[in-house]
């Protein structure tokens, strides 16, 4: 039987995940991907933004491409472990995560999505 064609692998991509302190050190820059691959690392950040004594550490986001709901449900938990009067606010997250936290953790007073 004659195959009209043949697909071609495409090279394999690792998923990455970078994560940097902010310059000001109130919290992290991230990018990258958050699935399987990534997701101790993306929890390593989140338990630093959770030791962190400061009231409000910020995630920078706009980096980030892809979050799934592990690394989302990874989030919530980090937010919802904060002492009373901490939260965490998520600058220019990208929308797979807002949807993932409107759909199944909606209303977390920790974590904080500024408009625009």
């Amino acid at each position: 039987m004659d195959v009209p064609y043949r697909v071609r692998p495409g090279p394999s991509r690792a998923p990455r995940l970078t994560v940097f302190p902010l310059p000001d050190g109130a919290g992290l820059s991230v990018g990258g991907e958050v699935e399987l691959a990534t997701l101790s690392q993306w929890e390593g950040a989140l338990s630093r933004a959770a030791r962190d004594s400061r009231p409000v550490y910020r995630l920078e986001l706009s980096a980030l491409t892809f979050v799934d709901v592990a690394g989302t449900d990874a989030l919530a938990a980090a937010a919802q472990s904060l002492d009373e009067g901490r939260r965490i606010v998520l600058q220019q997250p990208p929308i797979s995560l807002r949807r993932l936290l409107d759909l199944f953790w909606p209303g977390i007073p920790t974590i904080e999505v500024p408009s625009s």
